[in-house]
């Protein structure tokens, strides 16, 4: 199985900003299942609205949030 390129460092900005999945989802409105999915690497597309909330409630930028990484 090939590793995707792009990863998300969700939970490693979840654990620098002391938040939970839920209290994310209650910032985003975006379900604790779909996060989670994103989390866990297994989305396969996030739309733009859904970035621009998860960095307005993470206080991040799209780069802290997604890392693209060489195979």
């Amino acid at each position: 199985m090939v590793e995707p390129a792009i990863s998300v460092r969700l939970d490693e900005l979840l654990k620098q900003r002391g938040m939970t999945l839920t209290e994310l989802s209650n910032g985003v409105q975006i379900s604790v299942v779909n996060l989670s999915i994103l989390k866990n690497g297994h989305a396969k597309a996030i739309r733009f609205s859904t970035l621009m909330r998860l960095c307005d409630v993470l206080d991040c930028q799209p780069g802290d949030l997604l890392r693209y990484e060489r195979s």
